[in-house]
């Protein structure tokens, strides 16, 4: 790996950490607006990595006409919906602002918090994949490390805003200010977890890179098309959403076709 590619490993993650620490600085409840629109924010930014960072390089690998340019990355994109469909239900968890599923008879509120921990893991196993990905990609030769460094940025600008949606709760809920931060901080490490193991396996597999780029397409539209759109829209109705959305959407698609 180069020193770009180790230093682009952590930046989802410097993301995450300067999103947290705003528990340090904002009021304990984050402005239903703001949410709206930084959940919308992220919703455009994964939609547009999903797109252009994944789907289109799993596309590209093959020639033009071949079959397995669309049944290869239908195949790994369903996959990943399936592999996070299957997360979501074995891992207990609770989600921004939906109290039914949080338990009746909590021990401590930090069990409720914990779930909500666990829901934001949950969020950030697609991305540490996609990312994975994309560096394994740029080892081998088959995507370009400006493309991995429009990701990488990308994916820290989109998780600054999921930072703050989670420390911020988990401060409300009773929790020091420290320790809302560094449980935010937590729910990003398992973004270079998830890179660390993925380019393990892709590296040595070049043949699966394709389905693995669709796989991590296809689980960070699951992310999105499951929690980010709906808590969005939650509440009084709102374009704001559909606004952060639109503008999330564009910058990545900036980044990505101008860095790549």
């Amino acid at each position: 790996m180069t020193p770009l590619m180790i230093i682009c490993l952590f930046i989802p993650l410097l993301g995450t950490t300067l999103g947290s620490g705003m528990v340090f600085l904002l009021k304990k409840d984050i402005n239903p607006n703001l949410q709206k629109l930084l959940l919308g924010f992220a919703s455009g930014v994964m939609l547009a990595a999903s797109i252009w960072s994944l789907l289109q390089p799993a596309i590209d690998s093959y020639e033009e006409g071949n079959f397995l340019s669309y049944l290869i990355p239908s195949l790994g994109f369903l996959a990943g919906i399936a592999f996070l469909l299957i997360l979501d239900y074995a891992v207990p968890h609770t989600h921004i602002n939906n109290e039914d599923e949080r338990p009746v008879k909590a021990k401590s509120k930090l069990d409720n918090s914990m779930k909500l921990l666990l829901a934001v893991t949950i969020h950030n196993i697609p991305e540490g994949l996609a990312f994975g990905v994309v560096i394994a990609g740029a080892i081998k030769g088959t995507i370009n490390e400006s493309a991995m460094l429009a990701l990488a940025i990308g994916i820290a600008i989109q998780n600054f805003p999921e930072g703050a949606i989670v420390s911020m709760p988990l401060e409300g809920e009773g929790i020091s200010k420290p320790k809302s931060f560094f449980y935010g901080f937590l729910s990003g490490v398992v973004e270079p977890i998830a890179a660390l193991l993925t380019i393990a396996l892709t590296v040595f597999i070049t043949a699966i890179l394709p389905f693995t780029l669709s796989f991590a397409a296809g689980a960070m539209i699951y992310v999105v098309a499951e929690e980010l759109i709906p808590e969005a829209n939650e509440g009084k109705h709102s374009n704001l959403a559909t606004i952060g959305l639109a503008i999330g959407f564009v910058i990545m698609m900036i980044l990505d076709i101008a860095l790549g």
